[in-house]
């Protein structure tokens, strides 16, 4: 794929979404569903490989231009990634002004319950596809559990998870 078209569907799910994952399901439809240049695999591993570093949940835009064009799909999601961040400061000044608004207090909370939406329905055939043994559905409840009914800091739970994963898969 050409990385200046990259770059510019990589830009659209970054500009049109507020933050990290909340891109996810325009990535998938545009790259996975339409175009048929990335898996769901990769669109998996490129979300595990940009929530396993420190920096911005929206990290993984790098590496699904790496899964699509190599070095130069890589530069086009970093490009993609940076560029809201130079779009936004104008446009917070002007929202800013206006937050006390009704009307635009609405619509930040229609976007809001809009992005959570369209992450559950992006999240649903990437999860079908990471929870494909009875192992791994397991862990995945177990640390749903863990985050949901303790206070263990979240590195034990994915370092657990990711040990059960290992030795599970050295048994079978």
């Amino acid at each position: 794929m050409n990385p200046v078209l990259l770059y510019f569907l990589l830009l659209k799910a970054t500009l049109t979404t507020f933050s990290g994952l909340t891109s996810l399901p325009i990535i998938h439809n545009d790259l996975v569903v339409r175009r048929r240049v990335l898996t769901d695999r990769q669109l998996n591993a490129a979300v595990v490989a940009g929530r396993s570093v420190p920096g911005p949940n929206g990290l993984y835009v790098v590496s699904v231009g790496y899964f699509v064009a190599g070095a130069p799909g890589a530069v086009a999601g970093w490009l993609a990634m940076i560029t809201p961040a130079f779009v936004i400061i104008p446009l917070l000044r002007f929202v800013g002004a206006r937050a006390s608004r009704p009307v635009v207090r609405s619509a930040i909370e229609a976007m809001t319950v809009a992005a959570a939406g369209l992450i559950v329905s992006a999240a649903i055939p990437l999860a079908r596809d990471a929870l494909a043994g009875p192992l791994s559905v397991v862990i995945a409840a177990a640390s749903a559990a863990m985050v949901a009914f303790t206070r263990r800091d979240t590195l034990w739970i994915i370092g657990g998870s990711a040990l059960a994963g290992l030795l599970g898969g050295l048994a079978f």
